[in-house]
């Protein structure tokens, strides 16, 4: 049997350090992990958070067909899901007293995901479905990166990334519920003129 390790603390040394660059907020001497590094990380992770919004609310405005409703719905969720992901990540990043980048320019350069607006409501969903599986590895990788150095940026993202599971599985559901009502009615992209078939199968009387 392994000996219990004891809990050892010096209270005395975790007082004198609190005092110490009181203006720090949550930063303390304690922290372990390279604070703008992870910072940089969220940022990135903000971006890629934007994105997905403005993508889930234009797929929200435009989508449209005899099965649009509920998934306009399903858009208009995810959008304002990943707008809470998005004030989630830059509180953290205040509290690490960092900046967060709001930044119109570049912020596709900075985001992990594309933004593809995606010709029908099938390809919109697709790209959706992509984008989310970006995130979920991306969101992988940060958790690794910041291990156990910083336990609270951990668990944010730890709690982004199974919302972001959720989304994922959300859009395969869909797109297979789609198949079985027969969308996408448009044919699959082929050389030579299928134009036509875009609209074909779309309109019901």
């Amino acid at each position: 049997m392994s000996k219990a390790k004891p809990f050892v603390s010096d209270i005395e040394a975790i007082r004198k350090r609190a005092r110490q660059d009181i203006d720090k907020g949550a930063m303390t001497a304690g922290y372990k992990a390279d604070r703008g590094t992870v910072v940089k990380l969220l940022n990135h992770a903000l971006a890629t958070e934007i994105v997905c919004v403005l993508r889930y609310k234009y797929h929200y405005y435009m989508a449209s067909g005899i099965h649009a409703q509920a998934i306009k719905q399903e858009f208009l969720q995810h959008a304002n899901e990943e707008q809470g992901h998005a004030d989630q990540i830059a509180e953290r990043i205040t509290q690490l007293d960092g900046k967060p980048d709001l930044s119109p320019e570049g912020l596709l350069t900075r985001s992990h995901s594309d933004y593809v607006e995606g010709e029908d409501i099938v390809d919109m969903i697709k790209e959706d479905l992509v984008a989310e599986r970006i995130a979920i590895d991306s969101y992988r990788e940060m958790i690794d990166y910041v291990g156990g150095a910083d336990p609270t940026t951990r668990r944010v993202l730890e709690s982004i990334l199974a919302m972001e599971e959720e989304h994922a599985e959300d859009m395969n559901t869909l797109l297979e519920q789609l198949g079985k009502k027969g969308e996408p009615a448009k044919p699959a992209p082929a050389h030579g003129g299928r134009a036509e078939g875009k609209k074909g199968g779309r309109k019901r009387g």
